[in-house]
């Protein structure tokens, strides 16, 4: 029996920070970096200020473009007053992935311990465009790339994953 081929993903990134540069974003680079090591393509790459609106405007035009598959984000999801990735990204989810985050946490709570709590890593899909917005640090952004995003996006990967359900995501 012949192993499914790897099925390669546009995927965007998007940096939510005030003070990053294309020069010093550690945490988008660290995404670029698992997601082109697994294969898959750069899109498209952005950096924007913490602000609900600028982040939304951004993701909504990759979710309306039918060449973008993924959207990781990577900033914004603290709990302080600038931290608005939650608040921007979820209006536009049409399903939650609620066990993104949950898993997430779980494995990171192995990592940094009660201080996970702080995290509101969200994951979700809208029109057919899976969307994970991970912490700012570049060492989460590698905990959830490489003990969750990756396999789910590895169409691989037995016994389920996310690349398999894509033809039939916008089925009503």
């Amino acid at each position: 029996m012949n192993s499914p081929a790897f099925k390669p993903l546009n995927i965007a990134v998007l940096t939510v920070s005030d003070t990053r540069s294309l020069d010093d974003d550690i945490s988008g680079q660290t995404l670029i970096n698992g997601l082109t090591a697994a294969g898959h393509a750069v899109y498209d790459r952005q950096i924007v200020i913490d602000n609900i609106y600028k982040i939304r405007a951004v993701v909504s035009q990759w979710i309306a473009n039918p060449e973008v598959d993924v959207i990781l984000t990577t900033g914004g999801t603290g709990v302080t007053g600038r931290d608005g990735t939650p608040e921007a990204v979820s209006p536009l989810l049409d399903k939650t992935l609620d066990g993104f985050g949950e898993v997430f946490r779980a494995i990171s709570y192995q990592e940094i311990k009660t201080s996970t709590i702080q995290s509101r890593a969200i994951a979700g899909v809208a029109n057919a465009t899976y969307i994970f917005c991970l912490p700012g640090s570049s060492s989460a952004c590698r905990t959830a790339w490489e003990n969750l995003i990756k396999e789910q996006l590895d169409y691989r990967t037995k016994p389920c994953n996310l690349v398999q359900l894509m033809p039939r995501l916008l089925e009503k």
